[in-house]
Parts: structure tokens; C-alpha cells; sequence
């Protein structure tokens, strides 16, 4: 007779930019737990590599330890460790790196790298139960317009300049709006408090 197929459980570390989390979920898409924080800079400053690594090392183990509590579970319930391989900012990353690939030997469990940007498809997919989305995806660092055609997600649009949340980053730093808990989200409460719309001019260059 087979055996009952396992829902899995996997532990994931996402510590691609300034924010690290530690998720929980199983493999029906059931969020255990999923402690997060934010290496938050003076208003004016961005988040350089070296200080967001260094704030993430201190926070990873600590967090990993609050994920199993939140989620009742203990080391040994874990199937698998997932992390972030790419794209992001590269000392944060290999933090995370070196913290899933020791905690995956120590645990005797597979590791599992993550794309970054197929992650954020994927977990909308989940979520929404979408087969075969064409998705709008908006981020720190992409805005694309993206799809899956002949076994992998291809880029079909994207900005011609930068991304529309380094955007506001950048215009966050310019006039030194906070960074806590995000720039984008301080725009946005101030944006709701304006009086004057002002227009922006539009553009298309060539054929895009």
C-alpha cells in the first residue's frame, strides 16, 4: 500500500533588502507564522549593504526562534528550509545565505533557493487561485509586466527608466520623509492630506 503523501512544512528566510522576514507555511499555502522587521534609517538616507546585512544577522536567529513559537511547532516538524537567493542586495543576501544552508545541515533538511521575483508571482497565484495570470508586478526594485510562456516567467513590459518603488524611495530621501515604516506608505498618508493636484506630464518615447 502507498503511503499518505506529507503536507510539508517549510520554514522560508526573505532578507532581500531592508526588511527580513521568517515564514512558516505549509505546502497548502497555510501561513504558520511569519515574523518580520525592518532596518529602518534616518529620514534623507537610504539603506546601505554592509548595515542592513549586519542589522539582519542579529535579528535572523531570534526571529527564527519566534517563528516556531508563534507557530507551535519545533525544529524537527520542519520539512525543508527555503531562502532568497535572488534578485536583491548582495551582503543581506548571503546573510540569509549562510543562515538557511546552516540550519538545513543541522536539521539534516533540503534547502530550497528562491527567485525573489517568482516568489512574489507565485504567492499572488496562491492566493488568488490563478491559473495562468498575466501580472502587474510592482516593487522596491521592478515594475514589469510578466507571464508564463514555454516553462519559465518571461518579462513582457517594463518601466524604461527605474521602478516605480525606487521611485518613491528616491523622492522619500529627496524631501526627508520618514522611513518608518516605509517611505511608499508615508507618501501615501500625505498624499491623502494634500489640497493641489498637480499634473505630471506623460510621455511615450518610440514604440514603447
Amino acid at each position: 500500500s502507498t503511503q499518505p503523501r506529507i503536507n510539508m512544512i517549510v520554514l522560508g528566510i526573505e532578507g532581500s533588502a531592508n526588511k527580513i522576514g521568517v515564514g512558516i507555511i505549509r505546502e497548502d499555502g497555510t501561513i504558520l507564522s511569519n515574523p518580520r522587521t525592518t532596518y529602518i534609517t534616518p529620514p534623507g538616507e537610504g539603506f546601505q549593504p554592509r548595515q542592513t546585512a549586519k542589522h539582519h544577522q542579529q535579528q535572523v536567529l531570534p526571529m527564527v526562534h519566534e517563528a516556531l513559537k508563534l507557530a507551535n511547532l519545533k525544529k524537527e516538524d520542519i520539512n525543508a528550509i527555503a531562502y532568497t537567493m535572488g534578485p536583491g542586495m548582495g551582503a543581506p543576501l548571503r546573510s540569509v545565505a549562510v543562515v538557511a544552508r546552516t540550519l538545513a545541515q543541522l536539521w539534516k533538511v533540503p534547502i530550497l533557493p528562491v527567485n525573489h521575483c517568482v516568489a512574489h508571482v507565485e504567492m499572488g497565484r496562491l492566493v488568488t487561485g490563478a491559473q495562468n495570470p498575466v501580472v502587474l508586478y510592482v516593487s522596491g526594485g521592478n515594475t514589469q509586466v510578466i507571464a508564463y510562456s514555454l516553462n519559465r516567467y518571461r518579462i513582457f513590459g517594463e518601466t524604461i527608466d527605474i521602478a516605480v518603488g525606487n521611485c518613491l524611495d528616491r523622492f522619500a530621501r529627496l524631501i526627508k520623509i520618514s522611513n518608518d515604516p516605509s517611505p511608499g506608505y508615508n507618501i501615501e498618508q500625505m498624499a491623502k492630506k494634500g489640497k493641489n493636484y498637480v499634473e505630471l506630464p506623460y510621455c511615450v518615447k518610440g514604440m514603447d
